[in-house]
C-alpha cells in the first residue's frame, strides 16, 4: 500500500517544489562519505532489511532515483578526497631506506614466520636468473639483495612454478586486472599454481586513467580472492603509449584516482596497496606523494636512488628482459629491500598490521 504512493509523492514534489535531478556540477559537491560508500556496497543478505513492505519502498526511490543520476563522472571523486579509513595511525614513514641508510627491523608486531607444510620457514632461494640486457648499476647492485622474485602476466604463458621458485622466485606478483572490464586469461591459473609451488604471490591491476577509479576497484575485488596469505595488492600506475585512452589529467586528479582505488582496496583486504611507477610517471606526477604508501619502483638502467632521490622502496624491479629456466619468455625481474628477516616479516603481515622501517 506504502508503495503505491511513493511515485505520487515525487510528482508531486516535482510540479509544486521545483525538484529536479543533480548535474555533474552539483555532484562534485557530494560529501566524500557518501562516495566511500557507493565505491564498493556489500550485498545485504536476503531477509536483512526488514520488512516485505520496506524492500518494495526502498526499491521504488532506487528506481526513480536511478532514472534522475547522471552518467558517471569521468573523475575518481566528488568533493574532497578523505584519508585512508582501514588502519587509523599516525603518519608513518613506510617503504624501505634508500641504499645511504642502514636498514632496521620492522616494527611488525608479532608477524608469524613463512612456514611450509612441514612447519618450518619456506627457504630463500638465492637467484640464478640470467639478463638478456645485463645492466651494470654500480656500487650498490641487485645481487646486494637476498630477496629475489618476479612479476608476470599471460605473455609468460605456461610457467612451471616449482622450477621457477628454485631458480630464485621467492615471490611474484601476478598481472590480475586492467581498467574496469579486463581479466588476464593467465590469472586463475597462475596464482593457484603459483601458491602450490610455495611461491608468495599477490595481485596487481593495471590502471586505466579513461575509467572511473570505484569501478576498478570493484573489478579487482571481484576477481582477486581476498587471501590473507597472499602480499599486498598493487596499483600499477604508469604511460601507456598503446592505450585507447591518450587524455592526461593533472597530476591532482591522478593522485585523486588513485586514492580511491587504493583506499577502497585497503578497506576490503586490510593491506595497504603498493604503488608500482616509472620513472617518467613519478616525475610527472608522484613526487613527495604518498609518503605513508609503499612503493615499487621501475629502474632498469639505474639505482633507484639515483632516479627516485630520496624516495623509499620496498620493491625494485631492475630487469624487463630476465631469463630463467620454468619460464620460455622474458621475464621481469625484482628485489625486495631487506634481509631474509624481514622479508619474513613483511610478507606474513596479516590483515590489520601497519608496517613500518624507522
Amino acid at each position: 500500500m506504502r508503495s503505491s504512493l511513493i511515485p505520487a509523492i515525487l510528482v508531486g514534489c516535482l510540479v509544486i517544489g521545483g525538484c529536479r535531478s543533480s548535474g555533474p556540477e552539483e555532484a562534485l559537491t557530494l560529501a566524500p562519505s557518501q562516495e566511500v560508500t557507493s565505491a564498493v556496497s556489500p550485498v545485504t543478505p536476503p531477509g536483512s532489511i526488514g520488512s516485505a513492505a520496506p524492500q518494495v519502498e526502498t526499491a521504488a526511490v532506487q528506481e526513480a532515483a536511478d532514472q534522475a543520476r547522471p552518467a558517471p563522472h569521468e573523475l575518481a571523486w566528488s568533493g574532497n578526497v578523505p584519508q585512508p579509513q582501514s588502519f587509523q595511525t599516525g603518519p608513518m614513514d613506510v617503504g624501505m631506506p634508500v641504499p645511504s641508510n642502514r636498514p632496521v627491523a620492522m616494527l611488525v608486531p608479532d608477524a608469524p614466520d613463512l612456514r611450509g607444510p612441514s612447519g618450518k620457514r619456506e627457504r630463500v632461494y638465492s637467484q640464478r636468473f640470467r639478463d638478456a640486457k645485463p645492466m651494470n648499476f654500480g656500487r650498490i647492485t641487485p645481487r646486494h639483495h637476498p630477496v629475489h622474485g618476479v612479476d608476470v602476466s599471460r605473455w609468460q604463458g605456461n610457467i612451471d612454478w616449482p622450477k621457477l621458485r628454485t631458480e630464485g622466485a621467492n615471490f611474484a606478483y601476478i598481472k590480475a586486472t586492467d581498467g574496469g572490464d579486463h581479466l588476464d586469461p593467465m590469472f586463475k591459473t597462475n596464482w593457484q599454481r603459483a601458491k602450490a609451488a610455495g611461491v608468495k604471490r599477490g595481485a596487481y591491476h593495471f590502471f586505466y586513467w579513461c575509467r572511473v577509479a570505484s569501478e576498478q576497484a570493484e573489478w579487482f575485488i571481484r576477481n582477486v580472492p581476498n587471501d590473507p596469505d597472499a602480499l599486498p595488492p598493487v596499483i600499477d600506475v604508469e604511460y601507456n603509449h598503446q592505450s585507447d585512452c591518450k587524455r592526461r589529467l593533472s597530476p591532482e586528479k591522478i593522485r585523486e584516482k588513485m586514492q580511491v582505488f587504493m583506499d577502497t582496496l585497503e578497506r576490503h583486504y586490510g593491506k595497504r596497496p603498493l604503488i608500482y611507477t616509472a620513472p617518467d610517471f613519478y616525475k610527472d606526477n608522484l613526487q613527495t606523494a604518498f609518503p605513508n604508501h609503499p612503493f615499487w619502483l621501475r629502474s632498469v638502467a639505474a639505482h633507484p636512488s639515483k632516479i627516485y632521490p630520496g624516495r623509499n622502496w620496498v620493491l625494485w624491479q631492475y630487469s624487463g628482459s630476465g631469463l630463467s629456466q620454468g619460464v620460455n619468455e622474458k621475464i621481469d625481474l625484482n628485489v625486495f629491500y631487506g634481509s631474509a628477516e624481514q622479508w619474513y616479516r613483511w610478507s606474513t603481515a596479516r590483515p590489520g598490521s601497519q608496517i613500518a622501517t624507522r
